[in-house]
């Protein structure tokens, strides 16, 4: 089946309708599939002082400069210069079109020019579309002991990594 890739404009959350834009795409897919949970809540509602303040940032992606955001992706900054891929979504009318691909690629970029020297996230096996984006990005699969963080989301049953 062939995808028709869309042109984007992949740029760091810069407004409040970026940050708006981020908690809107990331709520309807976490609350279909899932269950929105305090921390997703409150990383949402405040994405500037919940990720950017402290090391990390927002891509957002558009087809235009000036169009609506089609999809985003975090890093979450942590120490020993780990980041963590997280709250990755795409609208579902701009899915199919190469966007989370191209979010990925940049999030991994850009980590790389934040000083990262490894990546991880935490993923579910209901979101196979995800996981397969993730093993082409080089990510691999880790036990929960190789997570920086001692609390980490019940919902996520993958956990993957990738060194820079």
């Amino acid at each position: 089946m062939s995808h028709t890739t869309a042109p984007a404009v992949i740029s760091s959350i810069a407004s409040p309708a970026d940050a708006d834009a981020f908690r809107e795409l990331n709520e309807e897919w976490i609350s279909r599939l899932f269950t929105l949970v305090q921390e997703d809540r409150a990383v949402l509602a405040d994405p500037f002082g919940r990720i950017l303040a402290r090391g990390g940032d927002v891509l957002v992606a558009r087809e235009t400069a000036e169009g609506p955001v089609l999809g985003c992706i975090a890093l979450l900054a942590h120490p020993g210069a780990v980041f963590e891929v997280a709250k990755m979504a795409v609208a579902p009318g701009a899915q199919g079109r190469g966007l989370g691909r191209r979010l990925l690629t940049a999030a991994i970029e850009r980590s790389r020019t934040l000083g990262a020297t490894r990546m991880f996230l935490g993923t579910n096996s209901k979101l196979g579309p995800a996981v397969h984006l993730y093993e082409q990005a080089g990510f691999v699969r880790i036990t929960r002991d190789r997570l920086p963080v001692a609390d980490y989301y019940a919902r996520a049953d993958i956990l993957m990594e990738l060194g820079l």
